[in-house]
Parts: structure tokens; sequence; C-alpha cells
């Protein structure tokens, strides 16, 4: 078990700096100081690797989101908590690892994106329906539209075509999203809210 966990995180370590397709089995070996035949005793190829990474990376997500919710005093302030979580996420990820695994790794995209529609839309949507109880989210938009709008933002942040390396710091792009879709969806006492939040922060 300690020897599978020491693979995956070094796998995760090298893809995060390099992407997924330019790291082989031999760099993750030699990174961590393992045989590559002892690799492949718990892994028959890098692609079950990959799956085993994201489905771990998400695992953690789920935990954090689900701890994010309970530690919070409102919608305001668990958007604030998303935000900063948001940033120590997306400051690690390489957009190059996001289109390594769409393009050469099917599966583990496929299991990200069944997250996306059974775990994080669904927690959004729970999000936003709390918010517009609570006062703080506006009343006329449509939840389910929302939170897959939101969804697929972040993916969009991603896209290396439309937002090129050279030019764009991928966590500047992503926070100018997210700040636009909490201001955007924010009744005035929400608006109020999330200021003073912000300013605490900033602090």
């Amino acid at each position: 078990m300690v020897q599978i966990e020491r693979i995956i995180q070094g796998g995760e370590d090298l893809f995060l700096k390099a992407g997924i397709k330019s790291v082989t089995m031999d760099d993750i070996a030699k990174h961590v100081g393992m045989s590559k035949k002892t690799i492949y005793l718990f892994f028959k190829d890098k692609n079950e690797l990959v799956i085993a990474l994201v489905k771990k990376k998400l695992h953690e997500d789920e935990c954090q989101i689900k701890d994010i919710i309970s530690k919070s005093a409102n919608v305001i302030d668990e958007m604030i908590n998303m935000m900063k979580c948001s940033e120590d996420v997306f400051s690690r990820i390489n957009p190059i690892v996001i289109h390594d695994m769409q393009k050469y790794h099917p599966e583990a995209w496929e299991v990200f994106q069944n997250f996306k529609a059974d775990v994080i839309i669904h927690t959004l949507e729970e999000l936003l329906t709390k918010g517009i109880n609570q006062g703080y989210i506006r009343p006329e938009i449509d939840v389910r539209i929302m939170a897959r709008m939101r969804v697929n933002q972040v993916e969009m942040g991603f896209n290396t075509k439309l937002f090129p390396l050279a030019e764009f710091n991928p966590w500047k792009v992503q926070s100018q999203f997210l700040e636009h879709f909490n201001y955007g969806i924010c009744t005035l006492k929400g608006y109020k809210l999330l200021n003073q939040y912000k300013n605490i922060n900033n602090e």
C-alpha cells in the first residue's frame, strides 16, 4: 500500500511539472527510487497509473469540498473558502496535464468528467439553491444552468489555445473567471458580504 502511494505521488510530481505524455515509467521509477519492474507489479502501464492518480485526486477534492461546506457559516463564506481552496489547486496544475489527459488517456478523462457531472455540478446546484434561500444569491438564476456553466468555465480556463501559457497565467485566468461568476450571481446583500469577506482576507 505504501509503495502504491509512493508511485502515485511520484507520478503526480512529474506530471504536474512536465505534463503526462513526456513522462515515462522510467522517469517515475527513477524519481521514486524504485525499479520499473516493481512499479509494473502494481500498474500494468502508465494509463492505469494515470487513472489511479485521477481517482485519488478526485477523492481528495470531494473530501475537501465536504469539509469546506461543513465549516462555512453561510454560502458566501463557502464561496470565499472554495476560492482559497481553488487557488491552491490551480496554482499547481499544469494545463498540459489537462490536454494530455483528454488526448492520450480517455479513460482517466471519463473518470474526471463523471466526477464533474455527479459531484461538482450537484454540489454547486445545492450551494446555489441554499444561497437563494439565504438571500445571498439572485432568485431569478437557474441553478442547473449556472452550475454547468461554472464547471465548464474552469475547464475552458485550462485551454491553452484560448489562453496560451506564454501570455496568460492559468491561476489569473481562473481567479478572474471565479470572481466574475461570484459577483454575477449575488444579490446586493450577497455582494456586500462578499466584499466584506474579501477585505478581511486581503488584510
